[in-house]
């Protein structure tokens, strides 16, 4: 017990923002009023990484759309099984995730505004293919939200925000599995569904790797953020 509470105050000692950051995201991910405004983050993300892989499988991409209700949608061209289409419908729900624990890295190695900046060029190549208004302004505003920090923000407040920014990413990735794993909202219509129509493979084996994904990268992120 007592080398846990050393280890909590050697940590509020060295990595204060840090914390805080990981403590207010958690807040927003967790309160449903803050998340119902904050969850097109995380959908950006996730479309964003069904538009790569399916760029990098050589799918042609036709467009993405955001919604209101914080859902949203990507469409690509090309055939209509195989592994390509695999890998897109795959790569939606790890990729906040994935880019929550690439910026943790940069965060620790003190590349804070280099991770904004990475994320305001990943904003601006979703912002080309969103095809519909609300898209186009969600994307927007959180471009400029970002911008503006990495721009006139002071570095300890660059970290701060790309601490918390990487947090909610993290955070709000095993938070949209969960969801998936409860909701039947888009029954038949989801990655989950899709991928088992494809493979053949159980839609709760897939959000089951989805979960195992979202968490193995918050816990290596929280361990690179705090012990590094």
């Amino acid at each position: 017990m007592q080398q846990v509470v050393d280890t909590a105050t050697l940590l509020l000692d060295e990595r204060p923002a840090v914390l805080l950051a990981a403590v207010l995201a958690l807040l927003a991910v967790l309160w449903s009023a803050s998340w119902r405004w904050t969850r097109t983050v995380v959908t950006i993300a996730h479309e964003g990484g069904h538009a790569l892989v399916a760029v990098l499988a050589g799918r042609g991409l036709t467009g993405i759309r955001l919604h209101a209700d914080t859902s949203g949608l990507t469409v690509s061209t090309g055939a209509r099984r195989g592994p390509g289409l695999v890998f897109t419908f795959l790569g939606g729900y790890p990729a906040p995730s994935l880019l929550g624990l690439g910026g943790a890295a940069l965060v620790a190695a003190d590349r804070a505004a280099l991770m904004l900046w990475i994320a305001i060029a990943l904003l601006v190549a979703t912002l080309v293919h969103v095809r519909n208004i609300y898209g186009g302004f969600a994307v927007l505003a959180t471009g400029a939200l970002v911008g503006a920090v990495a721009w006139w923000g002071e570095p300890r407040l660059q970290e701060g925000f790309a601490a918390a920014l990487c947090w909610f990413l993290l955070f709000g990735g095993v938070r949209a599995v969960r969801e998936l794993q409860r909701s039947r909202r888009y029954a038949g219509a989801s990655d989950a569904d899709m991928l088992a129509g494809l493979t053949r493979v159980p839609r709760g084996m897939w959000v089951l790797l989805f979960g195992l994904l979202a968490a193995a990268a918050a816990i290596v992120a929280a361990w690179v953020l705090l012990f590094t």
